[in-house]
């Protein structure tokens, strides 16, 4: 497989480079200094810390899953010179402890996959133009449309899925464009793994509208064209609204693929969601039906997503069901201080064929200790039914900004 940047594969010059950016900068910025040589002497370098334990129970298997991962980022950004600036980002994802985990690569395939491999990955590496309502980036980047739905960045795993590409964004009075041409996909599973890049032709499209403050209406096209994952590649078009009234919020979203490129498949998809949430105060409740359609065997599907954002924490729905999935959901939210706390509720069902998935309990606690510290506490518990097995997850992650 080419690669379009280098791997670093060794530690010990992965530790060097990525501290050589730290001490490369101080922390003072300045917008459009007078040189090249200002503009990274002024630029600004941010450390980031992440350590968390992840503990899965999976019937079926004899083992537990006992993951210990930190992940240091560190992030360099140019002073903007011209309307240019330049991003490097390093994460490092090292193991606290025993890897009691399959982490995908490490051959531990006895116990629950936890998808955090230990290495080092260049998250993101670009070039970008900003001038008045255009922006334009070059290279290594994160992209994230929206909800997530259909493009995102799997930022709630260690190593985080980016994209290498060219991205033009626009806004004109109430019109925003970003359009994305993107020509690999980083993964989150690490350069050990044997499809560690997804190689292709991706372009990326939303167009949204903003009636006013409350209300905005987006049209989105997804051409995904993969050269390895042949019967992967899709094309959808779609149009999602966002609204307020008052303390309803509403989400509606209706979308349309089909085979595209390459692919051996012969089916045209439908997709629908619905989520109404209404804020009592410092409660909000929802409830909502995400529908993924089927046909001709095949489901519709998201390869680019944040799927950790769907169907819930238990990640059971990754592969995306031949007889698709209707997801009947409700859950609350709530803020007091400096807590936060989630609650959800999913019922699974197949959209075609009467498979019933099963039923998942989702739940979350946040402690913000200060602006730059927060504690988040996290389970899962799927309770399978025709699918899969009965699976119990729990988190614990402490964050800390430099």
């Amino acid at each position: 497989m080419t690669k379009t940047f280098v791997s670093l594969k060794s530690f010990p010059l992965k530790i060097a480079i990525a501290s050589s950016v730290v001490a490369f900068a101080n922390v003072s910025y300045a917008e459009n200094v007078n040189s090249l040589t200002d503009a990274v002497k002024e630029g600004k370098t941010q450390v980031n810390m992440r350590y968390r334990t992840e503990f899965v129970d999976q019937d079926g298997m004899d083992k537990e899953a006992y993951a210990s991962t930190l992940r240091t980022r560190f992030t360099y950004s140019t002073a903007s010179w011209s309307n240019l600036k330049g991003v490097a980002e390093f994460d490092v994802v090292s193991l606290i402890g025993n890897d009691l985990y399959n982490s995908t690569t490490n051959g531990k395939v006895d116990r629950p996959v936890v998808v955090d491999p230990e290495g080092t990955d260049l998250n993101q590496f670009y070039l970008q133009y900003n001038q008045d309502n255009l922006k334009a980036t070059w290279g290594r980047q994160r992209i994230l449309h929206g909800n997530q739905r259909f493009v995102g960045g799997v930022g709630w795993r260690q190593n985080e899925q980016t994209y290498d590409g060219y991205r033009f964004e626009y806004v004109a009075n109430q019109v925003t464009v970003d359009a994305s041409y993107v020509y690999n996909i980083n993964r989150i599973v690490g350069e050990d793994h044997p499809v560690d890049d997804l190689d292709g032709s991706f372009y990326l499209t939303n167009v949204a509208y903003a009636v006013n403050k409350s209300h905005k209406v987006t049209l989105m096209n997804y051409s995904l064209d993969f050269d390895a994952l042949a019967n992967a590649s899709s094309q959808t078009w779609g149009i999602n609204y966002d609204g307020q009234f008052d303390k309803l919020n509403v989400h509606a979203a209706y979308a349309r693929q089909s085979d595209w490129a390459d692919s051996n498949l012969d089916y045209t998809a439908d997709y629908k969601n619905l989520e109404v949430a209404y804020n009592f105060g410092p409660v909000t409740v929802k409830a909502g039906n995400e529908v993924l359609g089927s046909d001709n065997g095949a489901s519709f599907t998201t390869p680019l997503a944040t799927l950790h954002k769907f169907q819930g924490f238990a990640d059971k729905f990754l592969g995306f069901p031949a007889n698709g999935m209707d997801d009947k959901y409700i859950g609350a939210n709530g803020k007091a201080k400096q807590w936060n706390w989630a609650v959800t509720y999913h019922q699974f069902t197949s959209d075609e064929g009467s498979v019933d998935y099963g039923s998942e309990w989702d739940g979350s606690l946040g402690y913000l200790v200060n602006p730059d510290l927060n504690l988040l506490l996290k389970g899962a518990y799927y309770q399978a039914d025709d699918f899969a097995t009965d699976t119990l997850k729990l988190w614990f992650m402490v964050s800390k900004k430099f």
